[in-house]
């Protein structure tokens, strides 16, 4: 497989997703940037703006295994990893699989689960495997999280803790539609459930090809120590407290390998990461003054710090 392949195929999964998710382009090539580059994706938003739809709908796209946990208070991280139990048929203990081992895995209203559960997804979405018991067990590959959150009701909540945020590559806002869009929302739902119509245009294997490829993705020195700066600026931000660990800005650079490859290049252009700097970076920062993470203040401390920083000017091919 090839380059334009990528491209090609990465098309077929938007022009899907559009059947059922309108006017949503942006956040759809970001959902595909983060799949490739093997990272986790955190849709924070009111009810009713199509979260859990997008989630089921890209897996309805890509022939793999999906998964939902509705997580609640009561839930338990033996819910989500599974647990061993012993089985009187085979007079032994047999391990019986949670949820998390699925392909795409849709954690909803993740933020409802307290923080014992919440973590029992850490080691999942950082090293793609879970340890039950003392013994450890791979997850499918490719291993894609999408945890939802409203950031609205407040009430029997546990807010997600810094460590378990920088583990998504990136926090995404559905936002309300267009006057347009939501007159075609309408239309598309007005008789059958568009999304039952989804057809898989995506094998896991043509999955997994893609996501080596993107590793291979070219990213010129320059472009790495321009990464480099604007972490650097996060972290001696007046108003941040808390900048741009090593994790984010690898997590950056990935990132922009995968956008890249999804437009057809094999190297990575300082427009990648312009592009991509505000949902990978914003939700890891904590502002000075309220000491917590993510939130508008932080998206225009990244706007502002990208305006600031000097974009290299080279031949970004190899």
């Amino acid at each position: 497989m090839t380059t334009p392949d990528i491209e090609n195929l990465c098309t077929k999964i938007k022009n899907e997703i559009e059947k059922v998710i309108v006017g949503k382009s942006e956040n759809i090539d970001y959902i595909l940037t983060a799949i490739l580059a093997g990272g986790h994706v955190l849709l924070e938003d009111v009810p009713g703006t199509g979260k859990t739809m997008l989630s089921r709908t890209l897996a309805g796209c890509i022939d793999g295994a999906f998964s939902r946990i509705q997580f609640t208070p009561d839930l338990l991280p033996s819910d989500v990893t599974g647990i061993n139990f012993f089985d009187t048929s085979k007079n032994a203990f047999v391990f019986r699989e949670g949820p998390v081992f699925a392909n795409i895995l849709l954690a909803d209203e993740i933020n409802r689960a307290t923080p014992r559960t919440q973590s029992s997804l850490l080691e999942a979405m950082e090293e793609k495997q879970v340890t039950v018991d003392g013994a450890t067990r791979p997850l499918p590959d490719p291993f894609f999280v999408i945890a939802t959150q409203n950031p609205v009701e407040t009430a029997g909540t546990f807010p997600l803790p810094e460590a378990q945020l920088d583990r998504f590559l990136m926090k995404l806002s559905m936002g309300l539609p267009e006057r347009a869009d939501e007159i075609s929302i309408l239309s598309n739902f007005m008789n059958d459930d568009p999304g039952e119509a989804v057809k898989s245009v995506c094998t896991i294997e043509e999955m997994c090809q893609m996501k080596a490829i993107v590793r291979q993705v070219y990213v010129h020195p320059s472009i790495r120590e321009y990464i480099v700066d604007i972490a650097r600026q996060t972290r001696q931000h007046p108003r941040i407290a808390l900048g741009l660990s090593p994790r984010g800005s690898l997590a950056l650079m990935k990132a922009a390998q995968a956008h890249a490859a999804i437009c057809g290049r094999d190297y990575v252009v300082p427009e990648d990461i312009k592009y991509l700097a505000v949902p990978v970076i914003a939700h890891r920062l904590m502002a000075a003054h309220s000491m917590s993470a993510s939130g508008e203040e932080t998206s225009q401390i990244v706007q502002e710090l990208m305006d600031g920083v000097p974009v290299p000017t080279e031949e970004w091919k190899k």
